[in-house]
This record gives structure tokens, C-alpha cells and sequence, in this order.
């Protein structure tokens, strides 16, 4: 499983014309989930998502986590992060698992997050065609892969 974490300032996730979620301050977060992904992996990233320090404090230092700011979470479910680039020109997407696999996966991945932080979470929708905007405040984006431990 792979998080692709993006501090923002604000985001929001629009489907045909319309607004499907909206944060301010915090985490836009995309979600891969591959074949061999277990609760292990989920319960791993959930984790390190909960407690990753990338807020500053009072001195400027990333030293802060989601809950301390009280920050917003918007997570949105994205296949191509499990894209291997490594032959040819045109990605493979082999490692993401099919939507049976994938879609309860990233759906207990949000609540995991809402149980964790106590707060909604804001989501895009499983296998749509979605439109992304945000202002990444830093900029600060970090990638988490559950089988780099």
C-alpha cells in the first residue's frame, strides 16, 4: 500500500461539476493499494499517518502532526501510484489490485482514519474521474510505502 501525503493549505476534489470534498489545512493524501496489501499494511500507513510530524512549530521546525494543528484530512483513491515505468514508455499498472481488492481496502483505510483522528475525512470516490486542486504549503510532499518499513 502507498500514501502519497501532501501538506496543503487547502484542497478539494471535484466530480462532474461538482464538489465531492474540501479541506483547509492539512493532508491531501492518495491512496495505491496493491494485491499483496494485508490490515497489516493498512493499520501500518494509518499509523504513520496519524503521528507524521510535518507542521511546523513555533520555531519553524516540521515538528508538528495532523491532530496538534487540527488539520483536515482529504483522501483520494489513485491506481497510477503503483505504475512501474521501468520498460517501455507507457506505464504498467500491474501491481494495483482490481477494484474488489482495492476499493474495500482504500474504504478502511478512510474509516481507520476517521476512528484514528476522531474527525470526518473527506474522500474523493473510488474509480471516478476526478479533478484535484491544491495549494501545497511548503511545498511538502512525502511518499510511504507499507513494504518499505
Amino acid at each position: 500500500m502507498r500514501l502519497l501525503i501532501q501538506r496543503v493549505r487547502r484542497a478539494s476534489v471535484e466530480i462532474e461539476g461538482a464538489i465531492k470534498g474540501k479541506i483547509g489545512k492539512g493532508f491531501l493524501v492518495l491512496v495505491g493499494v496493491t494485491h499483496e496489501d494485508t490490515e497489516e499494511d493498512l493499520e501500518y500507513l494509518a499509523q504513520k499517518l496519524l503521528k507524521i510530524r510535518l507542521f511546523d512549530d513555533e520555531n519553524g521546525v516540521m515538528n508538528l502532526d495532523l491532530q496538534q494543528v487540527e488539520g483536515e484530512l482529504l483522501i483520494v483513491s489513485q491506481f497510477t501510484l503503483l505504475a512501474s515505468t521501468r520498460k517501455g514508455n507507457r506505464p504498467s499498472y500491474i501491481a494495483a489490485a482490481p477494484e474488489a481488492v482495492s476499493r474495500p481496502m482504500y474504504e478502511r483505510f478512510v474509516k481507520r482514519m476517521e476512528e484514528l483522528t476522531g474527525r470526518e475525512v473527506q474522500t474523493g470516490e473510488f474509480g471516478a474521474d476526478m479533478q484535484i486542486e491544491l495549494v501545497n504549503d511548503g511545498p511538502v510532499t512525502i511518499w510511504i510505502d507499507s513494504k518499505n518499513r
